[in-house]
């Protein structure tokens, strides 16, 4: 087996291994997950917990070797290495790596970066190219809304900070902490925290939930048309194809 046949094997591109080479080491990712979630229980038994850690200790040397395979068999090694790609199978084996010191038990705290891991799970997903090329074909679209959404939020800071600061100066107490619930009243979320008690202020947030539910509905309908006109394109490239194989096999 030549290097190029073990790449195709672990991007899940072979058609004969590589279907199940992806399920085993997805299988991994979500277990990994799991053990994680499960460890911070308050009252796990000691041979559990140390049952997960030599699980997650196997998961480790898997995704080691599985990270080595993939430089040695990558037909430009410093270009995956600092890929995108790359660095998310980098950064789901360091942390752990450096905590089998003891000298740097006090990042403990980086066993969250482990969930890098479940970015592993889209790497032989055709969904996400599609979602990516969906994204580069309207990124023109998208970067004029979030301009706008940007401006849309200051002016809801500006426009709140002067309908509540006088009868809430410590709530409301400058247009830079407004800006918390411009992102709260924007987004929809609305957490109750920053809560505007004026008729003029209830009237302007009003008017900014519905410009809020635009605001989130305006990228989803730009990417959905993206994803659809690709999906068309696909479809006639494929029947454009068919097209002329039977014109082929008509010559025939």
């Amino acid at each position: 087996m030549n290097r190029s046949e073990m790449h195709d094997i672990l991007d899940g591109a072979d058609p004969k291994f590589g279907p199940s080479v992806a399920l085993l080491l997805n299988g991994l990712i979500i277990a990994s997950a799991l053990v994680i979630a499960f460890e911070t229980l308050p009252n796990l038994p000691e041979g559990l917990r140390r049952a997960f850690q030599g699980f997650e200790a196997v998961i480790l040397l898997i995704f080691m070797a599985e990270y080595a395979l993939r430089v040695v068999t990558a037909p430009k090694k410093w270009r995956y290495i600092f890929s995108f790609w790359g660095l998310v199978d980098l950064l789901s084996i360091v942390p752990a790596l450096v905590l089998f010191n003891p000298q740097w038990a006090a990042l403990r705290t980086l066993r969250l970066i482990r969930l890098v891991r479940l970015l592993k799970l889209f790497r032989t997903s055709r969904a996400l190219d599609r979602m990516a090329h969906a994204f580069q074909s309207v990124r023109g679209e998208l970067t004029v809304l979030v301009v706008l959404a940007i401006m849309m939020l200051y002016v809801s800071a500006v426009g709140i900070y002067i309908f509540e600061h006088q009868v809430q100066p410590e709530i409301f107490s400058s247009i830079p902490k407004a800006f918390w619930w411009a992102v709260a009243s924007l987004t929809t979320v609305g957490y109750g925290d920053m809560v505007p008690i004026t008729i003029g202020g209830r009237i302007f947030t009003t008017m900014v939930l519905f410009i809020g539910l635009g605001v989130v509905a305006g990228p989803a309908a730009i990417i959905t048309a993206a994803l659809l006109e690709n999906e068309l394109e696909e479809a006639g490239i494929e029947l454009h194809d068919t097209t002329h194989e039977n014109d082929d096999k008509d010559r025939e």
